[in-house]
């Protein structure tokens, strides 16, 4: 290969790498904006402003605010699908989601809206094939049959909505670590119950 051609592909992926780190930055800023001021404070001229850019480069990177809010909620899943799968111990993932659930309130309400809405589940939840099979391998040969799919649905909206209603509706004078804590516990014991625990 000619040098001219190798040094030209060298600046193309320093400039992906780019790219990649300023759309990232972008999005974690849309998160801050969103957890300050709400979903409806965010906009592309909102996130230029935060973070000292010009319109016209967020919009290199987000054709509209509904693109950006796609992104973010893209985002939440990952952080959501992180939680459920992470490599840290179970009290970890289930300390983190509820944390995750607790300090974003926004984002999970964003995330819920998009979650409702029709569509594909493994668009929204990466992992949902492997919760299902999981379960269903866990729940074979128990002697009571379940219906897999609406056990896991049951699942995985009680870890994303529960902390956030038992937070605002059930105990709120109770501090996050706290709810944390007794998620934790009533989670793990549901597990347990199931044969889902993994000690």
């Amino acid at each position: 290969m000619p040098p001219s051609s190798s040094s030209s592909a060298q600046p193309r992926a320093r400039r992906n790498k780019s790219f990649e780190a300023t759309h990232q930055a972008l999005i974690e800023a849309s998160v801050r904006l969103i957890s300050e001021n709400g979903v409806e404070a965010l906009s592309v001229a909102a996130l230029a402003r935060a973070v000292g850019m010009n319109r016209a480069t967020v919009y290199y990177h987000f054709a509209s605010r509904e693109a950006l809010l796609e992104a973010v909620s893209a985002w939440s899943s990952e952080q959501l699908t992180r939680g459920f799968s992470a490599p840290e111990s179970q009290q970890d993932r289930i300390d983190f989601v509820a944390r995750f659930v607790l300090d974003n309130p926004d984002l999970i309400k964003l995330w819920i809206e998009q979650f409702v809405a029709p569509g594909d589940i493994r668009d929204r939840y990466p992992k949902w094939d492997e919760f299902v099979a999981a379960s269903a391998r866990t729940r074979a040969g128990g002697g009571e049959e379940v219906d897999v799919e609406v056990y896991c649905t049951l699942m995985l909206v009680g870890a994303i909505i529960g902390p956030r209603v038992f937070r605002s509706s059930v105990r709120p004078e109770l501090s996050d670590d706290e709810v944390v804590e007794r998620f934790r516990r009533e989670q793990q014991r549901m597990l347990r119950r199931e044969g889902l625990l993994r000690e």
